[in-house]
């Protein structure tokens, strides 16, 4: 074990690294550039590769060709740079290409505040590539997390066949702290489903026969015939291998699968952190570096013979509707603290549509730290 000064950006790299990633296209913007300059070195001292593209659009399309080569690849980006890919998110998530996108957010619409933070693409997360496509995003709170969360995202993105956005801040990218690296040789590394048939009965990497398949996918240039399929229409199988459905009927059977191979492992997906939420009438929802915010507000709380309990959401894509309603099966009343103007609550909302819970937001764009005082002071707002 080895215990370094990292900043969060920083922690993203060893993560990637340790998870076995070795091949890093990326472009600099703030608040991600640090993640550039680290792997810049760090790549060629672990036998990697490493790109400086053109822009962010040219970094996507580089870590999916080096990707569906069989190395695990990883790139990072800020708001402006998200908005870009939005189409290759997509064409990776549909031709089923392994990838994790690290998006360390800054502030505000268009270019945005550079140097400064924001939780402001949760929705874009879910919702930015076009034709109804799945997401799968995380979200670290601490720089250690960023370690530990970057090599779930790479196994996932591996397990799942899919892209894996790591939700973060600027905050969290220029924040640092002391962690405690452990031997990488002793990190679990997972694979991409691969064909265990010779190539001469290899019949493509889109044969699936269930809605959870994740079919297995040879790499480029080891033999097989591979084909990476982008127009959202993939074969379903037949009991003998061979192909069934037309092409209707294989638009609606892909586009149900690229969702439900995600759903059927939710169990494996989605992760939460409950504090004193089994008897808790206040309740605390939040995500990345807030969350610390509201830990305390709950302690505080706690303090002052309040049941406040905290939810914690580290999986944000697919939404943990079940964690809500779990944690608030109790409560009266449920605060959201967001560096937004509510994209998270509303999700809330939902959940707990067939609830007596009100749901109230504590938000900023300013790109100032929520305190604790603020999420107390709407509690006592709102509860009698």
């Amino acid at each position: 074990m080895t215990r370094q000064l990292l900043f969060g950006n920083h922690a993203f790299c060893e993560g990637a690294i340790a998870a076995g990633v070795r091949f890093y296209a990326g472009y600099p913007i703030t608040p991600a550039t640090e993640i550039a300059e680290f792997m810049s070195r760090r790549m060629f001292e672990v036998d990697g590769t490493y790109i400086q593209m053109e822009d962010e659009l040219a970094s996507l399309n580089a870590v999916m060709g080096a990707s569906v080569t069989g190395v695990k690849s990883v790139t990072a980006s800020a708001g402006p740079g998200m908005a870009l890919i939005q189409n290759e998110l997509g064409q990776a998530v549909v031709a089923e290409i392994p990838a994790v996108v690290i998006n360390v957010g800054r502030a505000g619409p268009g270019i945005g505040n550079a140097t400064r933070s924001g939780q402001m693409e949760v929705m874009q997360a879910r919702y930015g590539p076009n034709g109804e496509c799945p997401a799968v995003a995380i979200s670290p709170a601490t720089v250690e997390e960023a370690f530990w969360l970057t090599i779930k995202a790479v196994n996932l993105s591996e397990t799942l066949r899919t892209v894996v956005i790591v939700l973060a801040e600027g905050l969290l990218g220029l924040q640092r702290a002391v962690v405690d690296l452990p031997d990488y040789s002793t990190i679990e590394q997972t694979e991409r489903p691969r064909p265990t048939m010779p190539p001469s009965e290899y019949s493509g990497a889109y044969i699936a026969n269930e809605l959870t398949d994740v079919p297995p996918v040879a790499d480029f240039g080891t033999g097989y015939k591979t084909i990476l399929n982008t127009v959202g229409i993939q074969p379903r199988g037949g009991g003998d291998g061979s192909t069934q459905g037309g092409r209707l009927e294989n638009q609606d059977f892909t586009i149900r699968r690229l969702h439900e191979k995600i759903l059927s492992r939710k169990d494996e997906v989605i992760m939460t952190e409950r504090h004193q939420t089994e008897d808790a009438e206040v309740v605390y929802i939040a995500f990345g570096t807030q969350a610390q915010s509201a830990y305390l507000a709950m302690q505080q709380a706690r303090a002052k013979s309040v049941k406040a309990g905290m939810l914690r959401l580290i999986t944000i894509w697919p939404f943990p509707e079940d964690a809500v309603r779990e944690c608030c099966a109790k409560a009266r009343l449920v605060v959201v603290p967001e560096m937004n103007l509510g994209q998270v609550r509303m999700l809330v909302v939902n959940a707990l549509a067939d609830t007596e819970a009100k749901v109230v937001g504590v938000n900023h764009v300013d790109s100032t730290y929520i305190l604790p005082e603020e999420i107390l002071a709407k509690t006592e707002e709102f509860l009698p």
